[in-house]
């Protein structure tokens, strides 16, 4: 096991990382496991996941229409309903260039007219990663999406008030979609108008 240094500022609180291993790894994310000195001194493995950052766009049409994907997801084996978004994983751009690839090959869009809204994550007590949300206005539905094997999706067109609402009563059960679209807010419902 190597050792790694990069809890270096949790030692003023008790806690020391003696060696760091990693027993799994994939292309989106692998699994760290710390050798710890706990803060009462007893040692512990501290096992989380460090995923690959990521970005999440809310499109929205010039008549005020956002567009969401409802998708296949194998994970749960049932349809969840989203905003499209995508991983650093396999793209060394930046968070604006990843949410035009996205935007273009999840639903077919394009816009000139993008704002980055912020970022959040998604996990703290399991998992290392950084999700940025980027809304996309004025988005035009162009081009022939081009999705990755596997991706079964279809897209939507609801209302802002439809979207916000399908985020806030628990029918959009990802999290990090529904988080992105609520962080959106006050630009959604900004005087009626996108500024």
């Amino acid at each position: 096991m190597a050792h790694s240094d990069d809890k270096h500022n949790l030692r003023t609180y008790g806690w020391e990382c003696l060696s760091t291993d990693y027993p799994y790894t994939y292309p989106m994310f692998r699994v760290r496991q710390d050798q710890v000195r706990w803060p009462d001194g007893h040692l512990a493995p501290y096992a989380y996941v460090q995923g690959t950052d990521a970005v999440w766009i809310v499109p929205i049409t010039v008549d005020r229409q956002v567009v969401l994907i409802r998708q296949l997801r194998y994970t749960i084996a049932d349809w969840c309903w989203e905003v499209p978004a995508g991983g650093f994983h396999d793209f060394t751009g930046t968070p604006l260039e990843l949410a035009k690839r996205e935007l273009a090959e999840e639903i077919g869009g394009t816009s000139d007219n993008w704002l980055y809204v912020g970022s959040f994550r998604p996990g703290v007590s399991i998992i290392d990663q950084v999700c940025h949300i980027i809304l996309a206005r004025d988005v035009r539905l162009d081009r022939e999406p081009r999705r990755e094997p596997g991706e079964i999706i279809e897209v939507h067109l609801v209302s802002v008030e439809r979207a916000l609402e399908m985020a806030r009563n628990g029918e959009m059960v990802d999290g990090t979609s529904a988080l992105a679209l609520l962080r959106c807010e006050p630009y959604l419902q900004s005087q009626g108008r996108l500024s």
